[in-house]
C-alpha cells in the first residue's frame, strides 16, 4: 500500500511516526512540506522521501500518484485549496482522508473529482506512541471496504472508531482535545507535589507516571468488561481516606463541571470552525 502524507505538521507527523512504528514500510510512504530545509530535515528524521514545495511545485501532485491512501494534514484553512490543487492527480479509487479539524465532508467532496472517495479523521496525538484515538466519518463515496482499510491502517497506532459524521465534534471534545487535559492535569498533579516539598523532578515523574499508569488500567478494565471510569474512582476512595478526601477538593472546586465545560467547548469551537471555513469556501 503506497501512502501518501500532505503536511508534516504536529498531527501529520504523530500519525507517520505511529504508522513506521508498525506495519508500514518507509519505502511505500511519500510526504511533502513547504520547505527544502524542512524536507531534508524530516526525510532525515523519518527515513522516508518527503519532497519540498517550495523547491517543486508539483510535489504535492507527485506525491499523490499512484497513492492508495492520501492523508491531508495542512491547517484546516488550506485543506480545501489543497484537495483541488491534487483532484486531477487522484486515482478514482484512492482514498483521500483529511485529519484536520472542522473540514467537513461536504467540503472535501466538492473540492475533488465527483465519485472520489474522501473520510473525515479526527485523531489526536498519542498517535506518535501507539496509544492514539482515531475517529472516521465516511463521505458518501467511500465503500465500506475502503474505510476499514482506513481503520486498520491507523489501528497500527492506537484506537480507531467509525462514528457518523455528526458525532465527529463530540468526539473531538473527548478526545481529539482530550491529550490537553491530561496534560493539564499532570501539570498541576506535579505543582502539588512542589508546594509540599517535592522536587519538581521527581514531582514531574510521579504525576506522568500516575497519568499513564491510570489511563492504562481504565483501558484494560473497560476492554475485560470489568469496571468503568465511576468504578475504579470508588474502589480507591476508601471512606475517610486520603484519596476520598482529595477527590472530595476536587469536586468542591467544580472539577467535573469544568472538565465537562472543556470538552463542550472543544466541541463548540469545531463547529464555530466549520461554519468559518464553509463561508470562507
Amino acid at each position: 500500500m503506497r501512502i501518501a502524507m500532505l503536511g508534516l505538521g504536529s498531527m501529520n507527523a504523530a500519525i507517520l511516526s505511529g504508522l513506521l512504528a508498525g506495519p508500514v514500510s518507509r519505502e511505500d510512504v511519500v510526504a511533502t512540506t513547504r520547505s527544502s530545509a524542512s524536507a531534508a530535515a524530516r526525510a532525515e528524521e523519518l527515513g522516508v522521501e518527503v519532497l519540498a514545495e517550495e523547491s517543486d511545485a508539483e510535489a504535492n501532485r507527485r506525491a499523490v500518484d499512484g497513492a492508495d491512501v492520501v492523508l491531508l494534514g495542512v491547517k484546516p484553512h488550506g485543506i480545501v485549496t489543497l484537495a483541488e490543487e491534487i483532484a486531477a492527480s487522484l486515482a478514482p479509487q484512492t482514498v483521500v482522508v483529511s485529519v484536520a479539524a472542522a473540514v467537513d465532508v461536504a467540503m472535501l467532496e466538492s473540492a475533488l473529482r465527483d465519485g472520489q472517495p474522501v473520510i473525515r479523521s479526527m485523531p489526536n496525538t498519542p498517535l506518535s506512541v501507539g496509544q492514539g484515538v482515531v475517529g472516521l466519518a465516511a463521505g458518501t463515496h467511500a465503500a465500506a471496504e475502503q474505510v476499514a482499510t482506513v481503520q486498520s491502517l491507523l489501528s497500527a497506532c492506537g484506537a480507531v472508531h467509525v462514528v457518523d459524521e455528526v458525532q465527529i465534534d463530540a468526539l473531538t471534545g473527548v478526545s481529539g482535545s482530550g491529550p490537553a487535559y491530561a496534560f493539564l492535569l499532570a501539570e498541576h498533579m506535579a505543582a502539588g507535589g512542589v508546594e509540599l516539598g517535592l522536587d519538581p523532578e521527581l514531582a514531574a515523574d510521579l504525576a506522568a507516571a500516575t497519568v499513564r499508569g491510570a489511563g492504562t488500567m481504565l483501558v484494560e478494565h473497560r476492554a475485560a468488561g470489568t469496571a468503568d471510569a465511576a468504578a475504579l474512582r470508588k474502589a480507591v476512595c476508601s471512606p475517610n481516606g486520603t484519596t476520598e478526601r482529595a477527590v472530595d477538593a476536587l469536586e468542591a472546586h467544580e472539577v467535573p463541571a469544568a472538565v465537562r465545560a472543556a470538552v463542550a467547548a472543544s466541541a463548540s469551537r469545531a463547529r464555530e470552525m466549520t461554519t468559518q471555513l464553509r463561508d470562507e469556501v
